[in-house]
């Protein structure tokens, strides 16, 4: 069985050691989906809800989101980021805006973790910002489907 990472010889929580790792180029994609009904959706779409412009406040919030990361994920390491996007596919027929995040980075430790949190944090912006209107609003399926870079090379889940 595995020796879990995050945890000492005496069962107490730990931040991994990566102070030997040597830096490699490091790049994670995590996709998220906020489904609403078709009138939100065309409301967003317009930029006529109350609050503002939907999108572009959602993708602020995640953008900021990703490098707050290890202030937000207990153990996480602080890295330096070098570029965040965020990216939006309207899927009219599904009334579903699709969340893309992609970070990369120069570093010793990954960044799936930071592409995640900028997905899930756009998402709830959307939420936010909508939900007065529809209160039906379904956040799911945030999932990683790829990351580079490190010893495990590249890895594509979708």
């Amino acid at each position: 069985m595995k020796k879990l990472t995050h945890i000492d010889n005496a069962g107490r929580p730990r931040m991994v050691d990566v102070s030997s790792k040597a830096d490699t180029k490091r790049e994670a994609v995590a996709k998220g989906v906020v489904r609403m009904k078709p009138s939100t959706l065309e409301l967003l779409r317009k930029g006529e809800m109350a609050k503002g412009d939907v999108l572009t406040t959602a993708q602020l919030a995640g953008i900021m989101a990703a490098k707050k990361t290890s202030d937000l994920i207990p153990l996480c390491h602080p890295i330096p980021i070098g570029e965040v996007k965020v990216d939006f596919s309207l899927d009219e027929r599904k009334s579903a805006v699709e969340i893309t995040a992609t970070i990369k980075s120069s570093g010793q430790t990954g960044v799936e973790m930071e592409a995640l949190i900028a997905t899930a944090i756009t998402a709830l912006t959307i939420y936010d910002m909508c939900k007065a209107v529809d209160r039906g609003i379904k956040i799911e399926s945030i999932r990683l489907i790829r990351k580079s870079g490190g010893k495990s090379g590249v890895i594509t889940l979708e």
